[in-house]
């Protein structure tokens, strides 16, 4: 069966008709703001520059959207939806405000492929630097996260546990179009990810306040293949799991603040790890 997102596409025009928020096209993709809808139909919307600059760029688009009084803002987009393929349809402002979850409906937006990887797919791959986060629940730390894990060169982003959807609209908003970037595989298993990980020679690193190591002395730890641990926003990572890793580092702190909120903590140690494997 041939790929859809490589499949040779013939040129078309833009969609004349404007669709209202009454269209049933525009009623069926607003459904795909439910997780349970995004999976069993293997689809989620995006919007924004961003986002949709990265679906074209990755394949991941199947058909694009715009608001009518913003097609010529995104002509660019259009030109490349219409380049590839797509099929590409104006909207007018109360569809375009349905279709959207910000509060101002950036104008633009595209139906894509879901991104799932698989753990196996990653490990066969021999990563060097991997981000797991342990049930994260909040999207936008979710996809701040693999904003940065993208940006640091990470290998993938693994959501282990009971974890937020990283097709939540929040979430690849906050990525910042990364989320097309990189491989994000999401994992109920906590204990079965995490042993595979070892077994595949990949470190198990958490941060701790009391960590046998400072972050500052640990480049030849960081020289080798390792997968940072971050914890949920609110309750951190569970003890069973920080008794697994391999190696606890502690972040200095030199001011008065008592400790780091998730997106900064992950930030610190992806740019260690990266400064340390790229020298």
């Amino acid at each position: 069966m041939t790929d859809r997102r490589t499949a040779p596409r013939s040129p078309q025009r833009p969609a004349t008709d404007v669709l209202t928020e009454r269209s049933s096209r525009v009623v069926s993709l607003t459904k795909l703001h439910r997780a349970s809808v995004r999976r069993s139909e293997d689809r989620f919307l995006v919007e924004g520059f961003n986002a949709v600059d990265a679906a074209l760029a990755t394949g991941r688009a199947t058909q694009l959207l715009v608001r009518e009084s913003d097609a010529d803002r995104h002509a660019a987009l259009v030109r490349r939806g219409l380049d590839a393929g797509l099929s590409v349809h104006q909207v007018n402002d109360r569809a375009s405000s349905k279709l959207s979850e910000t509060t101002t409906s950036p104008g633009v937006f595209a139906v894509c492929d879901l991104v799932w990887s698989t753990l196996d797919e990653v490990l066969a791959a021999g990563p060097r630097l991997l981000v797991v986060a342990v049930e994260p629940r909040e999207p936008g730390n979710v996809g701040t996260l693999t904003r940065c894990a993208d940006a640091m060169g990470a290998d993938a982003v693994l959501l282990l546990g009971d974890s937020v959807d990283p097709h939540n609209s929040k979430s690849v908003r906050a990525s910042a179009g990364s989320v097309f970037h990189i491989p994000v595989v999401r994992d109920p298993d906590i204990a079965g990810a995490l042993e595979k990980i070892k077994s595949a020679g990949v470190a198990l690193v958490a941060t701790t306040m009391d960590g046998e190591l400072s972050l500052d002395d640990a480049d030849t730890m960081l020289s080798t293949p390792h997968a940072w641990l971050f914890g949920n926003e609110a309750h951190g990572l569970p003890d069973d799991v920080l008794a697994d890793a391999d190696h606890r580092l502690s972040i200095p702190i030199r001011g008065r603040a008592e400790s780091l909120n998730l997106a900064a903590a992950s930030a610190i140690c992806l740019y260690a790890s990266a400064r340390v494997q790229n020298t």
